[in-house]
């Protein structure tokens, strides 16, 4: 089955982008492709289906948006690759564990391309980095501090959301928030640990893996 790969242009808004994974996902049928969308949003703070609005800290001027998502709070913003996932799960023969655990894998292997060490924390959905791969930074060596975050939704047995990956970007708006509801947790991006590369590089092997994961051909489309 063909993958479709998606690179959508400029920084587009996050809730048209949400109603467009809607969508694609309640027409699709059984012979459609599964998507993989990479792009980056504007700044905005989403709000899982069961989020807590506790866990907004301070928003400043920053947009909150309550989506369908699983998970608690996040942000996204510019220098962030997000990649959505519009798979077929039961097409793939997988369950909701098994595909976490895929873009989970997805992302490791991605950071090991550019010479990241990364790993899961148990509980705690994501990727993370040790303290000590942190430059300039408070953090104790074996602290976890996250570098991707996950959320998803399931209907139908098809995925849509998908990961984020702080690649290079502004990290002080995490600081407004608990992230992914965890009080005082650390997070970090690719620059602060010693690698300096493009959305498009990063996003170039992300899809790859992607590809991997989910063993399928893939068809690139620019929009």
């Amino acid at each position: 089955m063909t993958m479709q790969l998606r690179w959508l242009n400029g920084q587009p808004d996050y809730t048209l982008i949400w109603q467009a994974m809607q969508d694609y996902t309640n027409t699709r049928h059984a012979d459609s492709p599964d998507e993989i969308w990479l792009l980056e949003h504007p700044a905005v703070y989403t709000l899982g289906q069961a989020g807590k609005a506790e866990h907004i800290l301070n928003a400043h001027a920053i947009p909150i948006v309550n989506t369908d998502r699983g998970g608690q709070v996040t942000y996204h913003g510019p220098g962030q690759l997000i990649a959505y996932c519009l798979i077929d799960l039961r097409r793939q023969g997988l369950y909701v564990r098994e595909y976490v655990a895929k873009l989970e894998t997805a992302i490791i292997q991605t950071l090991a391309h550019f010479g990241i060490a990364s790993e899961r924390k148990e509980n705690a959905p994501g990727v993370y980095v040790r303290g000590d791969s942190v430059r300039n930074t408070h953090y104790a060596p074996d602290e976890f501090v996250k570098i991707a975050a996950l959320g998803v939704k399931i209907r139908n047995g098809r995925s849509y959301h998908g990961l984020s990956l702080n690649v290079d970007m502004d990290l002080r708006p995490f600081d407004g928030i608990n992230p992914c509801g965890y009080a005082g947790l650390g997070t970090t991006d690719m620059r602060s640990c010693g690698q300096t590369v493009s959305l498009e590089q990063v996003g170039q092997v992300l899809s790859l893996q992607l590809k991997h994961q989910f063993s399928a051909t893939t068809e690139k489309a620019y929009e």
